[in-house]
């Protein structure tokens, strides 16, 4: 069995990119880890960051226990997310610490700044795990990885860039049989639901996240789909795990290179 850490910037962001296929892994007996970078400290306008933070890492937990998966916060702060020194041996820690086969992560381009950079963090972190001389400088550090893990990009939200074209997946993960408990996972971030009816004026949290699934299973005549794309960076690994694990619910998109 594989050990799987799905990484993103913010509580809820790995629920809508890709819980169906964490659904999929934990049902197959994978143990899954499920980590943001942040507990979501500016998500209320009522609330504050301490206040808030409790209440979204509380829900990034009950998210996670529903598939069995273990939920890790690594505290930094929204909107504060940098590809800096610091930053990465704190991420380089985590991997340690959870000891993955295989991680997923955020889109290199997205929308928003801290997803971005979230990406670059993970990336190089991936990349630094296995060193020895990389030390995380954290107390009672975890010893290094034994290699490189395998690293797969989620798609950004809505599956497009910032100027709104389609991010082309390498293949798309049929979750039909896993959306009812994708939804599920991402109802338990109700204060997010207030949130963004706040901030971004719209109060169709679950729906506007099916549609979005809906439109990714569509690229390869889905009901429901995740897409994911390999990074093939020197000296990553070159095999094609996550598919391997997902069997035919990995469905091929386009020309995507072996």
């Amino acid at each position: 069995m594989a050990t799987i850490l799905a990484i993103h910037a913010h509580p809820d962001d790995v629920e809508i990119l890709a819980g169906g296929t964490l659904a999929l892994l934990a049902g197959l007996g994978h143990a899954i880890a499920i980590a943001t970078f942040t507990p979501g400290d500016c998500g209320s306008r009522h609330l504050g960051p301490e206040e808030i933070a409790a209440v979204r890492r509380q829900e990034a937990a009950n998210a996670a226990a529903l598939i069995g998966a273990r939920y890790l916060c690594l505290e930094m702060r929204d909107l504060a997310i940098f590809p800096d020194d610091a930053s990465r041996r704190r991420v380089t820690e985590t991997l340690r610490q959870t000891r993955p086969d295989l991680v997923l992560t955020a889109s290199p381009v997205d929308y928003l700044c801290d997803h971005e950079a979230a990406s670059a963090l993970v990336r190089d972190a991936c990349f630094g795990a296995p060193a020895p001389n990389y030390l995380t400088r954290m107390e009672a550090p975890e010893p290094p990885l034994d290699r490189i893990p395998h690293l797969y990009f989620m798609d950004p939200i809505e599956g497009r860039d910032r100027e709104g074209r389609l991010v082309a997946p390498d293949f798309v993960v049929d979750i039909a049989p896993a959306f009812a408990r994708k939804r599920a996972m991402l109802a338990e971030h109700a204060s997010q639901r207030i949130w963004l009816r706040q901030h971004h004026g719209t109060d169709n949290y679950l729906d506007e996240m099916e549609r979005w699934t809906r439109e990714r299973g569509e690229l390869v005549g889905l009901s429901y789909g995740e897409g994911f794309r390999r990074y093939r960076g020197h000296a990553y690994p070159r095999s094609c795990l996550l598919e391997e694990l997902l069997g035919a619910a990995a469905v091929k998109y386009g020309k995507a290179d072996a």
